[in-house]
């Protein structure tokens, strides 16, 4: 087809604005691999890009969207041919290169990782850039050596979409998981996806002290500020949290303490243009370490065309877990 559905946002005299359009096939970016897509996700980016509130697209018009799965159309890289089931996360898809919230994608086969056996693009997108990122935190924290005998794991904004991963794969890990969370009405949910202890957000999203009781080994932080600066601050000795987002903000207002008196360790983790080795490998543990039983409790799936006001929902804080949506 010459046409497919997209979702597409301009920038214009009329203002940012995103919604469902027929996009013609020859405005694709160059790439070598056209892929047709079947599922996209909802990330907390992509909220920000569809609604504006942060500059993350930089070109215009752009069709969002930072993840994909679906199934090689046509190919002239050496890796891919037509028919391989695939999967795309980040790359600066979305925010510079067209991205995943269409029918089809035109991308580099070097951004593209095929899809684990025995896991459908149903599942890759349930688990999406917010869980391959869940899991490169979790690899990351094994890297420095932490097991949970060392203490409990702390995961902050767990209800959203990297929490409630990282909860369940620490979980599984056998840790003791302490979720932290602002909605007390998801303790029932964190708890089924093995939360141990819920504790109120607001017990770190207040400025604090340089160093606090210690409380936990190891962590996972996608809320920054305050909140990271708190979660650094109560980290037992010689333990390590690792950052991935921003939800609170993208400042740090901490001290050198937890560093210089503990030998905390901050582990930052960029899931964009991390490398194909360690894509493969968090995708290859994700197949294997998520229980899908656990993956299927925690997600909704959406139209395309809902995606505008789901992603309005996410930095409003209303959607719990992980949310797919058909594209194809």
């Amino acid at each position: 087809m010459s046409t497919f559905k997209a979702i597409r946002i301009d920038k214009d005299d009329q203002g940012y604005r995103a919604g469902l359009v027929q996009f013609d096939e020859k405005d694709l970016m160059e790439g070598d691999v056209t892929v047709a897509v079947s599922h996209s996700t909802v990330n907390y980016k992509d909220g920000l890009a569809i609604t504006g509130k942060s500059p993350v697209v930089r070109r215009f018009p752009m069709i969002p969207g930072i993840d994909f799965a679906g199934t090689v159309e046509t190919s002239t890289h050496k890796d891919f041919k037509a028919g391989d089931k695939v999967i795309l996360n980040g790359f600066g898809v979305g925010e510079t290169h067209l991205g995943g919230y269409a029918q089809k994608a035109r991308v580099k086969g070097d951004w593209l990782v095929r899809l684990p056996d025995g896991m459908s693009a149903a599942e890759a997108m349930a688990i999406g850039t917010a869980g391959y990122t869940a899991m490169l935190c979790v690899m990351a924290l094994e890297r420095h050596g932490l097991t949970p005998d060392r203490g409990p794991a702390v995961v902050t904004g767990a209800a959203g979409g990297v929490g409630s991963v990282a909860v369940a794969l620490l979980a599984k890990l056998g840790w003791r998981v302490i979720a932290s969370t602002g909605r007390a009405s998801e303790a029932d949910y964190l708890k089924s996806l093995g939360a141990a202890e819920i504790i109120d957000r607001a017990e770190l999203s207040a400025p604090g002290k340089p160093l606090g009781k210690e409380r936990w080994a190891a962590g996972v932080d996608s809320v920054g500020s305050h909140t990271l600066a708190n979660v650094l601050a109560q980290t037992k000795y010689a333990g390590a949290i690792a950052a991935c987002g921003l939800a609170q903000g993208m400042d740090l207002p901490a001290s050198v303490a937890p560093f210089i008196l503990r030998g905390v360790a901050l582990l930052g983790i960029d899931s964009v243009m991390a490398p194909q080795a360690l894509r493969q490998a968090a995708w290859a543990r994700l197949a294997t370490d998520l229980d899908k039983s656990t993956l299927a409790a925690m997600t909704k799936t959406v139209k395309l065309e809902d995606a505008p006001a789901t992603a309005a929902d996410i930095l409003a804080g209303k959607v719990r877990g992980r949310v797919v949506i058909e594209v194809g």
